[in-house]
């Protein structure tokens, strides 16, 4: 499902310093760890569990946001006869943390890290996410080692994942990659970044499957005040997320052979509400040919056009839904994420994401022909019912912390008019969403009759930062 996020770059008002923590208390979100966590973590981050196999070798890189600390992953790209070979490292969390500890019960709680704009609370003590644990340059760690074959077109041919010691070469960010990438100056795994998720990208079409270009939202300094900008996420953002995909899609595979796992699952939308976005699409004058599928609709998109930024917005219908599936014997009838377009499972942020350790504990007893240990098995079954918990947790404080940056960005405009796209409306209520392009706020507007994705002129009737609510009227 496509998520709206915020960032606050530097320093940001105390007004949103005040609404963050606000927002902190509102969510029940925990502040700091307990003394017997913190233990924990500081004696396992000493003697972890080290594998034999050392693969120091590899010259593995990080590509994250700049700053980033909780590095989950290293990739190394290969070129091979035929094809290709990913090296995709992944923390090994599960060679600090132990089903049952203290930092296991805190992780259940938490589930997975929340980002706020000024800051984030960690799913793991930092001195494991941030230190420890993360694939930081330089260091060796244990990770759980993919390296995953592909063919001359991108598709997936073998998959393989064993613990080993690795070290990373480099952090890099996604400006400095996409840089060397433009200008040519890439070279090695960088080169093949763009080469393999250029055809991955081509293969998730093939196989219907849907990335949504949504871009985040920036507040950036304008004289004495703030404003809200869109900033459209970069190819090498897309290409690298390609990477992660096909190390999930292969973690399917392999728990679905030997008929145990944890899935991430989308069911396919039903037909009337298909029919309905189809209608949509008609009315907007986006092309939608009888025989091409959402996915094939979405890849031609640019969500620069305003009738297709509606389209997108309207289009999400078709993508709510998403959970996960636990199963030990016959796998599960609706085994496969919609918007993949195949099988797929959580493995590739374990710092961040509590399923992602026992999912990847499942791929490494399965491909080294072990048992499942038992202590992963009895928390199968909980794990789902905890991810969806804490999911829809994370969910609201991102959109609280939306709500909050509009409504304090637009506070002393109340009463100014604005240029916006109507991006959804309903027959069965007298007001609906509109997407204003300066600042760049998508927000309610009330009024009877609007044309979705049509440019209308709103006036900003309501900015409240206290209640995070921002409100238009057509002008």
């Amino acid at each position: 499902m496509p998520h709206k996020s915020i960032r606050v770059p530097g320093e940001s008002h105390p007004r949103l310093d005040d609404g963050f923590q606000r927002i902190r208390h509102e969510m029940k979100l925990p502040e700091g760890f307990p003394r017997a966590v913190v233990d924990e973590a500081e004696w396992v981050a000493e003697v972890p569990a080290l594998p034999r196999l050392d693969r120091t070798d590899l010259p593995l890189i990080t590509i994250d946001p700049p700053g980033a600390m909780d590095l989950d992953q290293a990739v190394h790209l290969e070129e091979q006869p035929g094809g290709y070979r990913v090296w995709y490292a992944i923390a090994d969390v599960g060679a600090f943390v132990k089903p049952g500890g203290a930092i296991d019960a805190e992780a259940r709680v938490r589930g997975e890290t929340v980002y706020m704009p000024d800051g984030r609370v960690p799913l793991h003590p930092p001195v494991l996410s941030e230190g420890a644990a993360s694939l930081l340059p330089g260091v060796t760690r244990p990770a759980a080692l993919w390296c995953v074959d592909l063919d001359a077109e991108g598709r997936i041919v073998g998959a393989d994942v064993t613990r080993a010691l690795v070290r990373s070469r480099e952090r890099l960010d996604y400006d400095y990659a996409q840089a060397a990438i433009d200008t040519g100056t890439a070279d090695g795994t960088l080169r093949l970044l763009a080469e393999i998720g250029r055809l991955r990208l081509a293969q998730e079409r093939a196989r219907g499957g849907v990335t949504l270009p949504t871009p985040d939202q920036e507040v950036v300094p304008d004289g004495d005040g703030y404003r809200v900008e869109l900033r459209a996420p970069l190819d090498a953002e897309a290409w690298n997320a390609q990477i992660s995909l096909l190390t999930g899609m292969a973690a399917a595979a392999m728990m679905l052979d030997a008929e145990i796992g944890l899935l991430r699952v989308l069911p396919p939308a039903p037909a009337e509400r298909i029919a309905q976005v189809r209608r949509v699409a008609a009315a907007l004058g986006v092309p939608w040919p009888e025989s091409a599928g959402y996915g094939d609709v979405v890849h031609s998109l640019d969500p620069k056009i305003p009738e297709q930024a509606a389209f997108l917005q309207e289009s999400t219908v078709l993508l709510r839904g998403a959970g996960y599936v636990a199963f030990n014997g016959e796998p599960p009838a609706q085994a496969e994420h919609a918007a993949v377009g195949a099988p797929y499972a959580h493995v590739t942020a374990p710092l961040r994401r509590l399923i992602d350790r026992y999912a990847t504990e499942i791929c490494l007893a399965i491909a080294a022909g072990e048992p499942v240990p038992q202590d992963v098995q009895r928390a199968m079954g909980e794990l789902p019912e905890i991810m969806h918990a804490t999911g829809r947790r994370a969910g609201g404080v991102e959109r609280a912390c939306v709500d909050l940056v509009e409504a304090f960005v637009l506070r002393e405009r109340v009463g100014q008019t604005f240029d916006a796209v109507v991006i959804d409306v309903a027959e069965d209520r007298p007001w609906g969403q509109v997407q204003v392009t300066d600042p760049a706020v998508v927000a309610r507007c009330d009024g009877e009759g609007l044309p979705l994705g049509e440019t209308v002129r709103v006036r900003l009737t309501r900015a409240d930062p206290t209640t995070r609510e921002v409100r238009f009227s057509l002008a």
